[in-house]
């Protein structure tokens, strides 16, 4: 069998996406389509009163102006679709009801783009004001069953022993309250849909990052059978979480086209990128941590409150690293949120664990440092092979491995002491814990062996820029012994075999193990075909071989008159289950350690990345080059987070105060050096799926906004609990 997993093997799509070959939702187009624009509210509480469409109808190529009271309703069957993948049950267009600033009120639907975006400037809308709450400044407050389903994805509250008792009779104590503001991810691709109707049967193109969600959701809100639903979206430009769940212009867009009997074509601008679809909400967290004077922790402490929008409560779970990452027998980890007119938030690349690292990792090495010891060594002194919550042991877990080799590549135990100059800067050198629990989704794919010896995988996976179109070709390669080039995907359509998520880092280990169980159904075949034992043949080069005989793949198929094999596969979880977190007998994580060096001027406030590495432990690596890519990615993820990315909400207009990529700090290659080192421990998970492999492509953001606020106090001795870590946090006063 030849070994393809692991190997660094070139993206398959690359080239159609360097040469602009790769076609985006945003890329399709119909004969007779109509370009849809989006008239949005301009304030942020209130309602419509009246809309004057005048002035839009008399522009040229302007062919209708859709109202609330134009709209179908939508059907009763969407009340039975969860929240998620439905991201809000609020849907615009159904009310006269302004709940956020950007709401959509109406579309205009012209000849041409530029004929909509010509009528959309002049309609005129006239609104009844009403107070708006600011979201940052909102009271917390319990979240509300009714508002919604997030508060069902993780226990709201945790409490083991009494972590308040213990903290206050540790000898040692450290914590505070750590921030963190709003934050867009913006992928490159604007969300974007086009949508048709034959009929009863209603075809979209969309920028997703899961079709069988709104393949169901889409189904929902007109009361069609599901099957009558077509979902294509072959490549999507990033999603970040963005494009996870159904956001209602996807539900206003297909109900346009179903209006005036038209393909009709949206794509949302850069700033309805900020009104329109979800972002990391505004986060406080006060944690406090109470050790004993050899280091060992006696009570964790981890309350969180997030922003959320008024018709939902979107739940951020940053509470979740103090039940996860170390040992102890008293913790309590609650999570509130503060209410206003905002829209909705949402799942942004590592959810959960990306905010709550930063906090208890930061709060981490002030426990260390009041402890005068290494954060590494305390980190160690904490290490458990059980997770803390349920005490069961972890799937597989080589995180000391990766402190070991982080340590040993960073040259952690001879780093320069901090505050060392060089120049006019001052380095400092920061460590964090990396880690993110694993989502598993069923999933299935089919496979055909063909009689030419090549092979097609057909699944409806979609590629948000991850590679699971070269992933998944390298697994069924190694099970047929043919070359990864021999193998093609054909993903992204909701006609092919079901794909869980791309998000939740669960493409791999899902449709990756449906596509693995699929090609191993095929071999068995084969094996058949040829008259030999199935568990006893190996497959390489295109032959199969059984004791010392061999034969080609093509002679095989031939003298059976057989064009094809064809076999389905499928990942099952416990209980025909959905979706888990895990092995009910082996909770999941990945996890993994971040070191870095900092640069930072003290007189000017500049802070600047020098060096970093990542070392994890994440089972399986399918593909080294794809894999390694996602971890450095996931690094200049985390150093956006840390120092220069936010959204903020500007009280008196109650809207976000920059809406583009202008004025939106990001990191681009001058910030970032060319000295990220990653490694991965070799690990096999057994328990996490037939793969061995975990999750990866969320795990590299998490940690390391901790890190660097950890090598800033080291550099310059402030202590940053506030992100981002932006000039005036670190000049001189």
């Amino acid at each position: 069998m030849m070994n393809n997993l692991g190997e660094a093997v070139p993206r398959h799509d690359g080239p159609i996406k360097v040469t602009g070959a790769a076609l985006y939702a945003g890329d399709r187009n119909l004969p007779t389509q109509l370009y849809a624009v989006f008239v949005s509210a301009t304030i942020p509480a209130g309602r419509v009163v009246s809309i004057d469409v005048t002035a839009a109808l008399a522009r040229v190529g302007v062919v209708k102006v859709l109202k609330a009271s134009d709209m179908p309703r939508v059907h009763r069957k969407l009340d039975e679709i969860s929240v998620p993948p439905l991201a809000t049950r609020f849907i615009p267009m159904q009310s006269d009801e302004i709940v956020h600033e950007g709401q959509p009120v109406a579309i205009v639907l012209a000849e041409s783009l530029q004929a909509a975006e010509a009528g959309a400037a002049v309609v005129r809308v006239r609104y009844e004001r009403r107070p708006f709450i600011v979201p940052d400044n909102a009271p917390a407050a319990d979240v509300a069953p009714e508002k919604g389903h997030y508060s069902k994805a993780n226990a709201l509250e945790f409490h083991k022993g009494d972590a308040a008792g213990a903290i206050a009779g540790a000898a040692f104590r450290a914590g505070g309250a750590y921030t963190q503001p709003s934050r867009h991810g913006n992928p490159m691709e604007p969300c974007a849909i086009l949508a048709v109707w034959e009929g009863q049967k209603l075809t979209v193109y969309d920028a997703v990052q899961h079709l069988p969600a709104v393949q169901n959701t889409l189904a929902a809100a007109f009361g069609i059978d599901s099957a009558h639903v077509r979902v294509i979206a072959p490549h999507t430009g990033g999603g970040f979480g963005t494009k996870a769940f159904v956001w209602p212009h996807e539900i206003l867009a297909s109900m346009a086209a179903r209006v005036v009997g038209r393909p009709v074509k949206m794509v949302l601008t850069r700033q309805q990128q900020y009104s329109m679809v979800g972002y990391q909400p505004q986060m406080t967290q006060e944690v406090q941590l109470g050790s004993d004077s050899q280091g060992k922790l006696l009570g964790i402490s981890h309350q969180v409150v997030n922003v959320t929008g008024m018709t939902d409560d979107y739940v951020e779970f940053g509470a979740v690293p103090a039940r996860s990452f170390y040992a102890c027998e008293n913790i309590s980890a609650t999570h509130r949120v503060r209410r206003g007119h905002v829209v909705l938030p949402t799942f942004m690349r590592s959810p959960w664990d990306g905010p709550g690292s930063w906090a208890l990792g930061s709060a981490m090495d002030e426990l260390a440092r009041s402890l005068n010891v290494d954060p590494l060594d305390l980190r160690l002194t904490n290490y458990t092979e059980t997770d803390p919550e349920s005490g069961k042991p972890w799937s597989s877990k080589k995180l000391r491995e990766a402190y070991d080799e982080g340590a040993r590549r960073f040259r952690w135990r001879e780093r320069p002491k901090g505050g060392t100059l060089d120049g006019h800067w001052r380095i400092g050198c920061g460590m964090a814990d990396c880690s993110q629990g694993q989502a598993r989704f069923h999933s299935t794919a089919r496979v055909r062996l063909r009689a030419d010896g090549t092979a097609q995988l057909e699944s409806s996976f979609c590629d948000i820029g991850t590679g699971p179109a070269t992933a998944f070709p390298q697994i069924a390669a190694e099970v047929l012994g043919l070359d990864p080039s021999q193998v093609t995907a054909l993903s992204g359509d909701t006609n092919l075999p079901y794909a869980g998520p791309t998000y939740g880092s669960a493409t791999t280990i899902s449709t990756g193990a449906a596509v693995q169980r699929a090609a191993q159904d095929v071999r068995s075949r084969l094996a058949r075909l040829a008259g030999w034992p199935a568990d006893q043949v190996s497959l390489q080069g295109g032959r199969i071989a059984y004791a010392g005989t061999s034969r080609t793949i093509q002679d095989v198929l031939g003298e059976a008159g057989v064009a094809e094999l064809a076999s389905d596969g499928a990942f099952d979880l416990p209980g025909n289950a959905r979706v888990d977190m895990g092995s009910p007998g082996f909770p999941t994580r990945s996890f993994g350690v971040i070191f870095v060096e900092v640069g930072v001027d003290p007189d000017l406030g500049l802070l600047r990345l020098r060096r970093a590495t990542g070392v994890y432990s994440a089972g399986r690596i399918i593909n080294s080059t794809t894999s390694r890519s996602q971890m450095i990615g996931g690094i200049v993820w985390g150093w956006g987070m840390a120092a220069m990315e936010g959204s903020h909400y500007e009280p008196a207009l109650g809207r976000w105060l920059a809406k583009d990529l202008a004025g939106v700090p990001i990191p681009v290659n001058a910030d970032i050096p060319p000295d990220i080192d990653v490694a991965f421990v070799d690990e096999f998970d057994a328990n996490s799926g037939p793969l061995g492999a975990k999750g990866i492509g969320e795990l590299g953001a998490t940690g390391v906004a901790a890190a660097i606020a950890n090598a800033v106090f080291d550099a310059i001795g402030v202590r940053v609990r506030d992100l981002p870590i932006t000039p005036d946090k670190l000049v001189k006063t």
